[in-house]
């Protein structure tokens, strides 16, 4: 059995070249592949290459918007929240987690919120900007109605996803590192 590898560079440009052939702006196009290219690095493979179809489709149908930038609707010195004015999730969580991390330096913590966003791909993605950082990062989503409760007859709940990443200086061993993905 021969296996044919491919290098990431190479996948991320070929996602960046599907999206910006259906008009999705070239920033957008790349904030999408960044995710997804580490959603199969990570082994989400669903979450990866995989979804860009989707992607693709939900341009074409206007389903996601192609152009704009999400909106800082209402703000305080630790708190925000974004209109993600129905663009791709990935231009939404990027936007989103560095206005956190922008926030979490200027006052201690940063609490933003989006909505009128897509989906944004692996949610721990975004948690990982904020241990860039050497702060703790949390990224939580939810979706349309996915799951059929225990002996119910019609969907109900949401299929939600949270992420937690928290790192300290990996040369301390007496501080603890916690994934949760």
């Amino acid at each position: 059995m021969s296996r044919c590898l491919i290098s990431q560079k190479e996948v991320q440009t070929f996602i960046e070249r599907c999206m910006t052939a259906v008009g999705t702006q070239p920033h957008h196009a790349r904030s999408l592949a960044e995710v997804l290219v580490e959603g199969d690095r990570r082994g989400h493979y669903s979450h990866g290459l995989n979804r860009m179809d989707m992607y693709v489709k939900d341009i074409q149908m206007g389903i996601c918007a192609k152009d704009g930038e999400p909106v800082v609707e209402k703000e305080t010195v630790a708190t925000a929240l974004v209109d993600g004015k129905n663009l791709l999730g990935p231009v939404v969580g990027n936007f989103c987690m560095d206005l956190a991390i922008k926030k979490a330096k200027e006052a201690g913590i940063g609490w933003v919120v989006a909505r009128g966003s897509n989906h944004y791909g692996i949610a721990g993605y975004y948690a990982m900007q904020a241990l860039k950082e050497n702060m703790i990062g949390m990224s939580f989503t939810n979706t349309s109605p996915l799951v059929v409760p225990t002996r119910a007859k019609e969907y109900h709940r949401y299929a939600d996803d949270m992420q937690l990443y928290v790192s300290f200086h990996p040369h301390k061993p007496d501080k603890l590192l916690v994934l949760h993905d």
